[in-house]
């Protein structure tokens, strides 16, 4: 009897570990426990001594190309001594392991532990090192560009409601919100003409759960699986926007988004346009990431749902208000 294909898999933990021991000849006995499923799958490689971290990459997510350019990235910034979380090689030299899975190829990849904890709520310190460590990843990535996704007004918003309106109707007022804030950012990105040394390549996804604080508030980044090009503003204005919801006491947001941004300015200038595009940035990748729900999710999840969308971009919504608000509050006051 043939095997019955398959939308999706996950893949044995024992087989896993053997494979990878093999391949990497680890010297070490380790254990290989499955740690997340989602857009892809997350597996940890625990040994007495030495932890690592393995990515297997699921069906059709990414091509080769865009997982070598990837990995390319982790170990410039590696080189230039930035405390990332970097692929490993195997005992050939090869970085990319190809797994035939039943519903098809998939690529794992081995990559180093970054030691710390994930913290929420983060203190007024950590913000500043955050800040700063960005500033200097975009120093090395500024102006350049990869072979991926170029992160423009089209791919972060106008394909994402495409995506949603494959399980949403255009007469719900979220989805009619969503059309018509991205006329608004759109138009904000476009007028913003910004210089191509504010340009390059982006995490996109910079936030408590893609990295880890050790005690001395040093940060290590990890998860650079939706790295791309676009505006460097664009991974400023996500980790602000993912802090505002963090902090519901709004005065303890404008302190620790201060420390933050002064963090960032210790390494690298953030002018005047870039400021002002903060919410339109901050707005758009979250309009993005439902998109990439909407794409990648098993729908039969019960909290993809009209309520869940509702939620969401309530969110959005309330970031963008706030910041009308403040824009209106600080004409009058200069008035």
């Amino acid at each position: 009897m043939s095997t019955f294909p398959v939308i999706a898999s996950t893949l044995s933990q024992t087989e896993l570990g053997k494979f990878i021991s093999e391949k990497y000849q680890l010297k070490e006995h380790f254990d290989c426990k499955l740690f997340r499923t989602g857009v892809n799958h997350t597996y940890f490689m625990l040994g007495t001594r030495t932890k690592y971290v393995v990515r297997v990459y699921c069906y059709n997510w990414r091509t080769k190309v865009e997982i070598q350019q990837e990995l390319e990235l982790l170990n410039l910034l590696k080189n230039n001594d930035l405390s990332v979380s970097f692929p490993i090689p195997d005992k050939k030299g090869d970085l990319i392991q190809e797994i035939n899975a039943p519903e098809g190829l998939r690529y794992v990849v081995l990559f180093t532990f970054a030691e710390g904890e994930k913290i929420r709520f983060m203190t007024n310190e950590t913000c500043f090192a955050i800040g700063s460590i960005m500033a200097k990843i975009h120093n090395i990535a500024a102006s350049k560009k990869i072979e991926r996704v170029n992160y423009n007004s089209d791919v972060l918003m106008n394909k994402a409601y495409d995506q949603l309106n494959l399980f949403f109707s255009n007469d719900l007022s979220e989805m009619k919100y969503i059309k018509q804030i991205t006329s608004k950012i759109s138009k904000n990105f476009e007028e913003s003409n910004l210089s191509e040394n504010q340009k390059g390549i982006v995490h996109l996804d910079i936030w408590y759960d893609n990295l880890s604080v050790n005690k001395e508030n040093e940060i290590t980044i990890f998860d650079f699986d939706n790295c791309g090009n676009g505006l460097l503003i664009l991974d400023v204005g996500y980790f602000c926007k993912q802090l505002f919801f963090i902090e519901s006491d709004k005065n303890e947001y404008e302190m620790k988004v201060e420390n933050f941004l002064n963090g960032y300015r210790t390494e690298r200038v953030l002018s005047e346009k870039e400021m002002k595009l903060i919410p339109a940035a901050g707005a758009s990748i979250f309009i993005f990431y439902l998109g990439v729900q909407a794409q990648r999710f098993d729908w039969s999840n019960i909290f993809l749902t009209e309520n869940y969308l509702k939620m969401f971009v309530g969110r959005i919504k309330t970031w963008i208000d706030y910041y009308d608000a403040k824009e209106i509050t600080c004409s009058q006051t200069l008035s």
